[in-house]
């Protein structure tokens, strides 16, 4: 209601009330006795107009009071919307740990929601949604999306978190921090991280450096590891035992080890690499048929014949019909046989 509009209204009805009392029905005056006291003569027309000032009076309190609950049903709604602003600038960061609290229940519904999602911006789109908070995250996830490195700090991310982890991909992609500062600190990076950046570090690092950072070794990693042995370039020479205690750090089973004689078979000196796989199936017979593997690859068949003979008739039937055609005159290569 237009409050001026009111008063000006009022304040005419008043005045016409009055005006007309005193032209049209009496000009006389009254002695109002209050409480014994006798008060000065006031005229009738006047004493009509004091309820209408009265009713004006209280109208107005009672505007204000409504007016009052509903500015603050309004502030309720207005706050709500920024904290409903945060849960979807929240939700696009990725956060974990979300919960906030609303006090309207269209917002609560709302805000449920978006505290239990994730939500992904499109690739490309340009962030133009009208709230300055939220086209600011947009560009953020753009930005890092590109590789470009942003700051993050005021968002109080954490590291597990996947904008942080592309963030630190971006700095180390652009040289800002090198794969030892990331190993040296292994606590504030996720594993995925670690591995990757250790996939790179192993490609040119010495052994000691290599074996520094062990924990964070991937089969990714170990077969660069594997090719560098005895190799032109970024040689490593690298005995028996530490390359068992590499293998340690892996969960690997005898597939695996197979494919590993296999990676060392083009520069480790044969005498090493059966040493090697011979060491290896001494503490596990799941491992055995990779020393077979590399026995036959090595046409060490004296070797392999005695291991064979060891074993059980429905064991390594495999490499029994490699011998087999072997011993027949026929020569196929053992990769076809694992």
């Amino acid at each position: 209601m237009y409050l001026k509009r009111y008063t000006t209204a009022s304040f005419l009805l008043i005045v016409i009330v009055g005006w007309y009392v005193y032209a049209f029905v009496t000009q006389d005056s009254y002695a109002v006795n209050l409480f014994g006291v006798q008060l000065p003569s006031i005229s009738i027309a006047i004493l009509i107009t004091v309820p209408l000032l009265i009713l004006y009076i209280a109208s107005l309190l009672h505007m204000a009071f409504y007016s009052l609950l509903n500015g603050l049903g309004h502030r309720k709604y207005d706050k709500d919307y920024e904290k409903f602003i945060d849960s979807i600038v929240d939700a696009y960061l990725g956060k974990q740990k979300r919960s906030h609290v609303y006090k309207t229940d269209r917002y609560k519904l709302l805000g449920a929601v978006i505290d239990n999602s994730n939500l992904m911006a499109g690739v490309g789109l340009k962030p133009d949604t009208s709230n300055e908070k939220i086209n600011k995250i947009l560009e953020i996830i753009e930005e890092l999306k590109n590789g470009n490195v942003v700051d993050l700090k005021k968002y109080s991310l954490a590291y597990s978190n996947q904008l942080t982890i592309i963030n630190l991909r971006n700095m180390y992609k652009n040289g800002e921090l090198s794969a030892e500062n990331i190993l040296n600190a292994s606590d504030k990076y996720t594993k995925d991280l670690l591995e990757e950046v250790y996939v790179d570090f192993v490609k040119e690092s010495p052994f000691y450096a290599i074996e520094k950072y062990k924990e964070n070794l991937s089969k990714e990693a170990l077969y660069i590891i594997l090719s560098r042995i005895n190799a032109d370039e970024n040689t490593l020479e690298i005995i028996n035992d530490e390359l068992i205690s590499l293998f340690s750090q892996l969960e690997l089973d005898g597939d695996d080890y197979i494919a590993i004689s296999r990676a060392v078979s083009l520069n480790m000196i044969p005498e090493q690499r059966m040493k090697l796989f011979e060491s290896l199936s001494e503490n596990s017979e799941e491992i055995i048929g990779a020393y077979l593997y590399t026995l036959f690859d090595l046409e060490m068949l004296a070797p392999a014949d005695e291991l064979l003979n060891n074993t059980s008739e429905d064991e390594f039937l495999n490499f029994k019909s490699y011998r087999a055609l072997k011993e027949c005159g026929k020569n196929f290569s053992i990769d076809l046989f694992v």
